[in-house]
C-alpha cells in the first residue's frame, strides 16, 4: 500500500517508530552545595559522624551519561541525570490513507534484580549521594541545609561581624594553646610568651587571607598546628642545647626558625611542582585517619601529667568543657547553641574566675613561701614542698600583664637570625608531608559542606604549595611551629554552620588588629598552666575524634579497614614508646620533666650509625607517633586488596569536565584574574 503525500511513513511491522524529538532543554537552576542538594543534615550537635556505608568518600563524580544495555540499542535512549525523558505522543498517527495507526508501546525495560550497591533503587534512577546523615536523633529537621552560608554567600554587616569573631572564638583553643606549651620548654619568660603570642595571631590572619585568596579559597583558618608541635619540642629538647643558660629561648628560636623555613620550602615543591597531585593517589580515609588520631594521642605524657600539678582546678576545667560541649550541647540561646561553640572560652572563663577567687581569699597561700622562688632556692622544706601547688593554681604568679606593653608590632626574625641545620629541617621536611595529608582530610570534608563540588587535584596542590608559603612566614616571623590548616575548621564549620569565605577573612582582619595590641597577648600568656593543660586534654582528644572521623567516607565494617587502623594505631604508641624508653635510666637526665622526658630520644635513641647526623634523623622521626602511624597506613592501604567502595577512595572533581562549569570556576578560581599570570606555574590554576 502506497502512502499519500504528506503522510508519516510506517514503521515496519515487528520494530518500534520514531520516537518524537525532545523539547527543549529546561534552564538549570544554580547548582548548591552537596549539602542543600542532599539534605546533609546534622546528627549530634551538627558534627558529623561516621557512616557505615558512604561509598567513594561521601562523593558523587561529575555526571557522565548513562550508558544503554546492549538489548536496547535499538529503543529510546536512556535517561540521563536531571534530564527530562519525552512524553509518549497523546494522538495516534494518521497515515496517508486515512487508516489510523497507534505507534507501538515502548520495548519494555528488563527487570533486574536489585543490587545492595544499588541501595535497593528502582531501575533508571540515578544514585544519590550516599553522605552521612547528621541530624539529631529526637528532633525533626527544621531545614534541609545544614549551613546558613555557604562559600560565596555574602552575610549582611551584623551577620558578618557576629560569625567571623564566633568562628575563631570556637577554635580559640587550636590558635593560642601552642606558645602556652613550647615558650616554658624553651627557657622563656612570661613576657617573651606574651610576645609569641601576639607574634602567633598575626600570622594565623595574615596566612588565613593568603590562603583565601591564593589557596583552595575554601573558608579554613590557617594557624600553628598540633603535627608540629612534637618534633618542635623534639628539637628543643636536642643534646646541643643541653646545659644553656643565657638566652637560651632566643638560641633555640633560631634552630627552630631555620627548621620550619627548611620544612615549608619543601612543601613549597610539593605542592608547585605538580607532586602532590600524585601523591593524593595514595592518600585515602584509611591513612588520614590513624595519622591525625596518632597527632592527639603523641601528647597522652603531657596531658594529665601536668594537670595534676593542681588536680582540684585540672579537673574542674575538664569537667566544665566537657559539660558544655556533650551534655548541654543541645540548648538554644538565642537560636544558637552557645555551649557547644563556646565551650572552651566559657569554660576557660568559670574555671579562671573561681580560681581567682581562690587565691585572693588565700586558700594558695603558704606561711612564708613565695611561689616566685624556685623549689631549689627555697630554705625550708615546707615551701620546697608546696611551691608548685602555688605556682600551679595561683592566677598571679604571672607578671605580663602588667609588664607588657599596650601596643607591640611583631615583625620578622624579630628573634635573631635565623640558624639552618640539615638535621633538623630534614626532621621538619618529614612533618610537612604529614601536615599535607592532615590538610588533604580537611580540605575534602570542607568541601562536602559548602562548595558546589570537591576540588580538583590541581586546587589540591595549590592549597598544600600555599600552606608552604604560610610555614615559611611563620619562620620568618618566629612562631616556633608551622602553619597548616587547623584540622578543628571542619567541626567549627558543622557547630557554627557558617561556611561563607568572607566571614572567615573578616575574622582573620580582627586577628591582624589583636595582634598589635600588646596586652592581648599579655592576658592569653597568663592563663595558669594547670588550665592550659585541661585544655589541651580536650582539645587533643577531639583532635583524635576528628581523626577518626574520616572513616565515614569508608566501608567501617570492612575487616581489611579495621585491622589497617587499629594496627597502624598499636604501632604508633608502641614502636614509639620503644624508641623513647631505649637506654634511659631512672635517674638520667632529671633536669628535664617528665613529661618531656619522650621528646630526648634524639641522645639516646637506639641507632647507631657512622653519622651523628642520620643518627639524630632516624631516632627523632621514629619517636613521632603520626610517623609512625602514616607509614604504616600508607604501606598496608595500598597494598592489601580492596575495592573502591571499601577503602572509600577520595574522588576529586575532574578538572576539563569541572572547568565548564560556572558554579565551580566561582568556587575555586583565583580572584582578580590571579591564575593568568601565574598559566607558567603548574597547579596554580584549575
Amino acid at each position: 500500500m502506497s502512502s499519500a503525500s504528506g503522510a508519516l511513513p510506517q514503521p515496519r511491522r515487528g520494530r518500534p517508530g520514531p520516537w518524537p524529538p525532545a523539547p527543549p532543554p529546561q534552564p538549570q537552576a544554580q547548582p548548591l552545595s552537596w549539602a542543600k542538594r542532599t539534605g546533609f543534615q546534622s546528627r549530634v550537635s551538627g558534627e558529623s559522624l561516621p557512616s557505615a556505608s558512604a561509598p567513594n568518600s561521601g562523593q558523587v563524580p561529575l555526571p557522565r551519561p548513562v550508558e544503554a544495555p546492549a538489548d536496547l540499542e535499538s529503543g529510546p535512549p536512556p535517561a540521563r541525570p536531571n534530564s527530562v525523558l519525552p512524553p509518549p505522543p497523546a494522538a495516534a498517527a494518521v497515515a496517508g490513507n486515512g487508516e489510523r495507526r497507534h505507534p507501538p508501546p515502548p520495548p519494555p525495560q528488563p527487570r533486574t534484580r536489585r543490587r545492595d550497591s544499588d541501595g535497593g533503587r528502582p531501575n533508571g534512577q540515578a544514585a544519590a549521594p550516599s553522605l552521612p546523615q547528621l541530624q539529631e536523633e529526637e528532633e525533626a529537621p527544621e531545614r534541609p541545609a545544614h549551613v546558613k552560608y555557604e562559600l560565596r554567600d555574602t552575610p549582611g554587616i551584623f551577620p558578618l561581624v557576629i560569625y567571623g569573631f564566633q568562628h575563631y572564638i570556637s577554635m580559640v583553643g587550636s590558635i593560642i594553646l601552642i606558645p602556652l606549651v613550647m615558650v616554658p620548654a624553651m627557657g622563656g619568660s612570661a613576657d617573651d610568651m606574651a610576645a609569641v603570642v601576639s607574634t602567633v595571631l598575626l600570622v594565623t590572619g595574615m596566612n588565613t587571607l593568603l590562603h583565601m585568596f591564593t589557596g583552595t579559597r575554601l573558608p579554613l583558618v590557617q594557624g600553628p598546628s598540633f603535627v608540629y608541635l612534637a618534633p618542635a619540642l623534639a628539637i628543643i629538647n636536642s643534646p646541643e642545647f643541653f646545659g644553656l643558660n643565657d638566652n637560651n629561648f632566643k638560641h633555640i628560636m633560631k634552630h627552630l626558625q631555620g627548621a620550619i623555613i627548611i620544612g615549608g620550602t619543601f612543601q613549597v615543591i610539593l605542592g608547585y611542582t605538580g607532586l602532590m597531585s600524585l601523591f593524593l593517589r595514595l592518600i585515602n580515609p584509611v591513612v588520614v585517619s590513624p595519622t591525625v588520631a596518632a597527632v592527639g594521642l603523641s601528647f597522652f605524657s603531657y596531658g594529665f601529667a601536668k594537670l595534676g600539678t593542681c588536680i582540684e582546678m585540672g579537673i574542674l576545667q575538664l569537667l566544665m568543657v566537657v559539660i558544655f560541649a556533650l551534655y548541654l550541647r543541645k540548648i538554644k540561646l538565642f537560636g544558637y547553641r552557645v555551649f557547644l561553640i563556646y565551650a572552651v572560652p566559657l569554660g576557660l572563663g568559670i574555671t579562671w574566675a573561681i580560681a581567682f577567687v581562690l587565691t585572693a581569699t588565700g586558700v594558695y597561700s603558704y606561711k612564708g613561701c613565695d611561689a616566685n622562688i624556685p623549689a631549689s632556692n627555697n630554705v625550708s622544706a615546707f615551701c620546697r614542698k608546696h611551691v608548685l601547688r602555688m605556682k600551679s593554681c595561683r592566677v598571679d604568679t604571672s607578671h605580663a600583664l602588667r609588664s607588657s606593653p599596650w601596643f607591640r608590632f611583631p615583625y620578622p626574625l624579630q628573634w635573631g637570625t635565623p640558624v639552618f641545620s640539615w638535621k633538623m629541617g630534614l626532621v621538619m621536611c618529614v612533618v610537612s608531608v604529614i601536615a599535607s595529608v592532615d590538610s588533604v582530610g580537611s580540605y575534602h570534608a570542607s568541601s562536602l559542606f559548602v562548595a558546589t563540588r570537591p576540588p580538583t587535584s590541581g586546587v589540591v596542590s595549590r592549597g598544600i604549595g600555599v600552606e608552604g608559603v604560610s610555614t615559611i612566614l611563620a619562620g620568618l616571623w618566629g612562631t616556633g611551629v608551622g602553619s597548616s590548616t587547623i584540622t578543628e575548621n571542619v567541626h567549627t564549620i558543622a557547630v557554627t554552620k557558617m561556611g561563607s569565605r568572607r566571614a572567615v577573612g573578616f575574622g582573620a582582619i580582627l586577628l591582624l588588629l589583636l595582634s598589635i595590641v600588646g596586652k592581648v597577648g599579655a592576658f592569653i600568656a597568663s592563663i595558669p598552666d594547670v588550665l592550659v593543660a585541661a585544655l589541651l586534654c580536650f582539645m587533643w582528644a577531639m583532635l583524635c575524634a576528628l581523626g577518626l572521623s574520616n572513616l565515614r567516607y569508608s566501608a567501617t565494617g570492612s575487616s581489611r579497614n579495621s585491622i589497617i587502623v587499629g594496627l597502624a594505631l598499636f604501632l604508633s604508641l608502641s614502636v614509639p614508646s620503644y624508641f623513647q624508653q631505649y637506654g634511659v635510666h631512672p635517674s638520667a637526665n632529671s633536669s628535664v620533666p617528665t613529661y618531656f622526658q619522650p621528646y630526648i630520644v634524639a641522645s639516646h635513641g637506639p641507632v647507631h650509625t657512622g653519622s651523628g647526623g642520620v643518627n639524630y634523623v632516624l631516632n627523632t622521626l621514629l619517636s613521632l607517633n603520626m610517623v609512625i602511624a602514616f607509614l604504616v597506613a600508607l604501606i598496608l592501604d595500598n597494598t592489601v586488596p580492596g575495592g573502591r567502595q571499601e577503602r572509600g577512595l577520595y574522588v576529586w572533581s575532574e578538572s576539563e569536565a569541572a572547568k565548564r562549569e560556572s558554579a565551580f570556576m566561582k568556587d575555586y578560581e583565583l580572584p582578580f584574574k590571579i591564575g593568568r599570570a601565574f598559566r607558567w606555574v603548574k597547579c596554580v590554576g584549575l
